[in-house]
């Protein structure tokens, strides 16, 4: 037992090493685009038809650090201020999957083939969604835009958008929404890592669809964070399951959780809802098959293997810094600014 508990801190400090370094980063650039990128500008470009506002929708989407919750009630201001159903799908779509946050653990945990790969993925989530939605959700009652309001914000206003405002979202208010659940996905990557012998999926699943499918089903109904299902991805790989299995719990989980899809039920209707999980589930396991066809020879560099060549004194200072930084944000008893 007390083995068992050595190799799995072992494996939590050797996973949150890989990835503090770029983890870090990520918040702090996602700090300078919650200061530089307003809301109301997105809103002017998501409203009319066509596919261009959907390609905007899921761009601007894919490096903004929203999760599957997080992003419902920013996606539901963006409709009910303009954005068609068809945009405001693409943006439900290709944010929750990836941010410059995940974009970076991936590219530490799990090489750049994935991290070129999964916003790649993601963003043709979105384009798909979004034009079926479009095609076959409409309603002549709800789709129509509503111009946003006139804004009386002047130059004033801007002033008050400091850096100081953007690091506090990144290393505060970011680190508060998703640290808990990186820190379960942490330790749930670690246990896997421990008690699951390797090679033991790709003895008992084998490869091709079956243990995409079976990763699907896992994750839709689920919430994961796009970060902290990283380190999750990246213990189950070395475990012996495929590349593109692995995609399909990244896409899936992230993407899809009942909450988010009670709301979108709700909200943009029966029609959007469901055609918004059949996407993911389609997307997710094309992009699996795909991903493994291109994987095919590819030694991935995944989590417990030298990364990107940081020296070790930086990523275990970076550790530390990230370890603060979470048990901090989390333990905060200060008002959430989301």
């Amino acid at each position: 037992m007390a083995d068992f508990a050595k190799s799995i801190i072992i494996d939590f400090w050797d996973t949150v090493a890989e990835m503090s370094p770029y983890l870090l980063f990520g918040f702090f650039v996602a700090g300078l685009l919650s200061v530089f990128i307003s809301q109301r500008m997105v809103q002017r470009h998501l409203g009319s038809g066509g596919i261009w506002p959907l390609l905007k929708a899921s761009l601007f989407g894919i490096p903004l650090p929203l999760c599957s919750c997080g992003v419902i009630p920013v996606s539901m201001s963006l409709h009910k201020q303009g954005a068609s159903k068809g945009s405001t799908i693409s943006f439900l779509l290709s944010t929750p999957q990836t941010g410059v946050d995940s974009i970076l653990v991936t590219l530490s945990l799990l090489g750049p083939i994935f991290a070129i790969f999964r916003p790649l993925a993601a963003l043709v989530t979105g384009l798909v969604g979004g034009t079926l939605v479009s095609v076959f959700a409409k309603s002549t009652k709800d789709d129509k835009p509503t111009p946003p309001k006139p804004s009386n914000e002047c130059c004033a206003d801007k002033n008050n958008w400091k850096i100081a405002k953007g690091l506090k979202y990144g290393f505060v208010t970011l680190p508060r929404d998703i640290g808990r659940a990186m820190l379960v996905g942490l330790v749930i990557a670690a246990i896997i890592s421990a008690l699951v012998p390797d090679g033991y999926f790709a003895e008992k699943l084998g490869t091709g669809i079956l243990p995409m499918v079976i990763m699907m089903f896992l994750g839709i109904p689920v919430y994961v964070c796009a970060t902290a299902s990283v380190p999750v991805a990246a213990a189950l790989i070395l475990k012996g399951i495929t590349p593109g299995a692995a995609l399909v719990f990244l896409m899936t989980g992230p993407a899809t959780n009942a909450a988010s899809f009670v709301t979108i039920w709700k909200v943009l209707g029966r029609a959007s809802a469901i055609t918004y999980l059949i996407t993911v589930a389609g997307c997710a396991l094309s992009g699996g098959i795909l991903l493994d066809y291109i994987a095919a020879g590819v030694d991935f560099q995944i989590a417990t293997r030298p990364g990107w060549m940081l020296p070790p004194l930086v990523k275990y200072i970076s550790a530390v810094v990230l370890l603060i930084v979470l048990v901090v944000a989390i333990f905060s008893r200060e008002k959430r600014t989301d």
